[in-house]
């Protein structure tokens, strides 16, 4: 009886085209959709980081020729 049971159990084909990425057009945008959404975050945080990262420190302190002021002094 088992035998029969096996021997009558033969594997059937599985149809794994809903699955598939190029066949569901709803899965698919789906999944685009959010990698866009990430990649989007991911440029927006690095552009930001990108602007704290060279901000602007203040007025550093310069030491100027005197020879190159307004009025400059000559020795």
């Amino acid at each position: 009886m088992h035998q029969e049971e096996v021997l009558d159990n033969t594997p059937e084909e599985v149809d794994n085209t809903h699955k598939d990425f190029a066949h569901n057009w709803v899965l698919s945008s789906r999944f685009l959709f959010y990698c866009l959404l990430a990649l989007l975050a991911a440029y927006s945080f690095g552009g930001c980081y990108s602007l704290y990262k060279h901000r602007y420190h203040g007025k550093p302190e310069v030491t100027v020729p005197d020879n190159t002021l307004y009025n400059p002094k000559y020795k």
